[in-house]
């Protein structure tokens, strides 16, 4: 998992202008017209790395903080509303465009939440904390259970409620109830499977499985996760192909093609005005982009070009498809523990939804590195590492204690997103989790974005879940593919990763072990994509007999090493305020958590 980082290599560099000695200054975004930044001096600044317009510990002005962090909060929009989307059927609350509502609120207030925790006390990147799709495959499997079925229309319930006493049935017709119980059960199985997540982190037991993660383990589990999901694209992309091209086209447009053209702009300084030239489409591009495809949708909508029936293909596109959920949804809505009622816990939900922590917990190690190439920043050592994972456990918990239907991990659109800006301050992600926390509890605001029509989701699919699988598959550049040894191993777990989930989800309740917990442990880890793929990845590249060098560990030990010297060093991996304290007793450097333990007792700080 750690290679993901040189998947992306191309996409963000690190620019030595804007590194931790001028943090405190803010970097010259803008040009003057009468004192113009020669070519040759761009040139120079992109041989030595590439041109990160603020780096880790760049600190841009507030307005530009709110900017930048209202585009993360957009670009991270499109794959945190698809979890309860996506959930929605199978809680029963298909139709219930309020409950969506809610559901919206509080994940991303959560999500706000966690991505204050992990950018100040985690792994202290700028990695946003959202949705996971990790979990969603051990939720739908936990949903198909026969007593989670949804009830046939109009037709009485049956709710098992524990009292005190025993167990007594009890018919009810109230809807809320129907679907809360579900979520409870969600609730409580990530609530426990999370500490799983905990334990690895606290424990530092993740330093210690990397040492036996390679490339062949990253590419397959990475590479799953963007192809496991082409379902979903191409479902909301399939409401409106057209629209959904559009969408791509002009996130192409503003990301590529227009990267380098910068937006003749007025400022007001030193009490005149200047014209300075601004990268406005590098910046905004993933916002330009779906907001174009919105506007598109909305024009076509009020000129009733698009159909009005529901059957009639290009349906989706309308905007006007949840007016309904912006006037029935509160002004306000404060999410809190336990809004759902008490989680119930049962041992089968639990251990399927470790497979999810599991596939999470692999592809956040490798969002590390990721984000710390694209965002200026060494490769995090093992102490940062292990203290994200653990807070991402807490986060998980968090989540499960608000009840938003899902974990939550680090997010790899976002992580994308830095490589396309180029701007890979850790404030502006900070912003972005305020932003998150004051949005969420405006609950007009939240509906406002159901909105938005399928295809325009579609279209950010499509780019977002093909640049992570193209990711995975980057971190085979230092493989020998030439090796039978690693093609069988890249070819064998890739596809096993494709065809058993698909086998279990066209033969369901072939599994008959007699032991109804085993059997659905069995069927939820035998349809999650990634877990499958990087399992088999793991166990042969570390069992078939291979060379470092052959397995591509090497080149990546040495790339790590060669990177490590160049940039700055480690200290923005440090808990704030509390370093000097942790290294002045000696009692921390046995936490596998803490800076103290990198330095005094595993000796890897360069």
């Amino acid at each position: 998992m750690q290679k993901i980082e040189l998947g992306l290599k191309e996409q963000g560099t690190i620019n030595p202008a804007f590194g931790d000695k001028e943090s405190d200054e803010q970097p010259q975004l803008t040009v003057d017209i009468e004192e113009p930044q020669t070519e040759e001096t761009l040139e120079e600044t992109a041989d030595k790395s590439v041109d990160l317009v603020y780096s880790l510990n760049g600190r841009p002005p507030w307005y530009l903080c709110v900017l930048l962090g209202f585009q993360h909060y957009i670009l991270a929009f499109g794959g945190i509303i698809a979890v309860p989307l996506i959930l929605a059927e199978p809680l029963c609350i298909k139709d219930n465009n309020v409950a969506k509502s809610q559901l919206i609120s509080t994940i991303f207030f959560v999500s706000g939440l966690c991505t204050l925790l992990q950018t100040t006390l985690g792994t202290r990147l700028p990695i946003l904390q959202g949705g996971t799709f990790s979990f969603i495959t051990p939720t739908l499997a936990i949903l198909a259970l026969p007593k989670w079925r949804c009830p046939a229309p109009n037709s009485p319930v049956m709710l098992s409620m524990q009292l005190q006493n025993g167990t007594s049935p009890l018919q009810m017709e109230n809807s809320d109830e129907i679907w809360m119980s579900r979520m409870r059960e969600i609730q409580g199985a990530i609530l426990v499977a999370s500490l799983l997540q905990i334990v690895l982190g606290f424990s530092g037991l993740v330093g210690l499985v990397l040492r036996f993660i390679g490339p062949l383990a990253i590419a397959p589990t990475i590479n799953l996760i963007g192809l496991s999901l082409f379902i979903e694209a191409g479902k909301k992309s399939g409401g409106h192909w057209g629209i959904a091209a559009l969408t791509v086209s002009l996130i192409l447009l503003f990301s590529q093609y227009l990267s380098n053209v910068n937006v003749p702009m007025i400022a007001y300084k030193d009490k005149k005005w200047k014209v300075f030239q601004y990268p406005l489409f590098k910046l905004f591009s993933a916002l330009f982009g779906m907001c174009g495809g919105w506007l598109v949708c909305f024009l076509l909508t009020i000129f009733d070009v698009l159909p009005s029936k529901s059957d009639q293909y290009g349906f989706s596109a309308r905007t006007d498809i949840s007016l309904d959920a912006m006037k029935n949804s509160p002004w306000f809505h404060v999410p809190y523990p336990g809004q759902w009622g008490l989680p119930t816990v049962s041992l089968s939900s639990v251990l399927g939804m470790m497979a999810g922590v599991l596939a999470s917990t692999m592809e956040s190690i490798g969002d590390y590195y990721a984000c710390a190439r694209l965002s200026g920043a060494p490769p995090p050592p093992t102490h940062a590492i292990n203290r994200g994972i653990a807070v991402e456990g807490i986060g998980c918990i968090l989540a499960a204690l608000w009840g938003t239907g899902n974990g939550t991990t680090s997010y790899s659109q976002n992580i994308a997103a830095l490589g396309i800006t180029k701007v890979g301050s850790r404030l502006v992600i900070q912003t972005t989790g305020i932003l998150m926390i004051i949005l969420g509890i405006f609950g007009k605001f939240g509906a406002v974005f159901i909105t938005i029509p399928d295809p325009v989701i579609g279209g950010m699919f499509l780019v977002m879940f093909g640049m992570i699988a193209a990711v995975g598959i980057s971190n085979l550049q230092y493989v020998d593919l030439n090796s039978s040894r690693n093609l069988l191993i890249l070819g064998f777990s890739t596809f096993s990763g494709l065809v058993l989930p698909t086998w279990f989800h066209s033969n369901p309740g072939i599994i008959d072990t007699g032991i109804k917990e085993l059997d659905q442990v069995i069927v939820v880890l035998f349809t999650t994509h990634m877990f499958i793929g990087g399992f088999f990845g793991f166990i042969l590249d570390n069992t078939i007999p291979g060379t470092d060098k052959e397995r591509g560990i090497k080149s990546w030990q040495d790339k790590v090493q060669g990177e490590s010297k160049s940039t700055c060093d480690q200290s923005c991996y440090d808990i704030p305020f509390c370093t000097p304290i942790f290294k002045r007793f000696r009692c921390f450097q046995y936490l596998p958590f803490l800076p103290s333990y990198n330095t005094i007792q595993d000796g890897t700080s360069k």
